[in-house]
């Protein structure tokens, strides 16, 4: 295998830790701005709404609007996926998987 073949099987591998770091760099400068809630309170607010277990979050910008987008599993084995604004800490839908509604 040639260097330049190499060097580009390792940017491909080392791709998703960058786009992670993107993400956690993102979602602390939000924070730390203010314009967003810790992640303890969302998970408060997930919590209150459908008990479970979180398995997946996502911060994203929509419409303007931090939300947060999660995927949780309930105690019963249900899994659901939920969007909360990410500075008030709203439940904005919360939708069974599976569901068409």
């Amino acid at each position: 295998m040639t260097c330049r073949a190499l060097l580009l099987v390792l940017a491909l591998v080392a791709a998703p830790a960058w786009a992670d770091r993107d993400d956690h760099d993102r979602a602390r400068n939000a924070l730390e701005a203010g314009e967003i809630l810790p992640l303890s309170d969302i998970l408060a607010a997930a919590t209150a709404a459908r008990p479970g277990r979180v398995i997946e979050i996502d911060l994203e910008r929509d419409d303007g609007k931090w939300v947060y987008e999660l995927e949780l599993v309930s105690p019963e084995g249900q899994l659901y996926e939920m969007e909360i604004d990410a500075a008030s800490g709203m439940v904005l839908e919360v939708e069974h998987e599976g569901d068409d509604n």
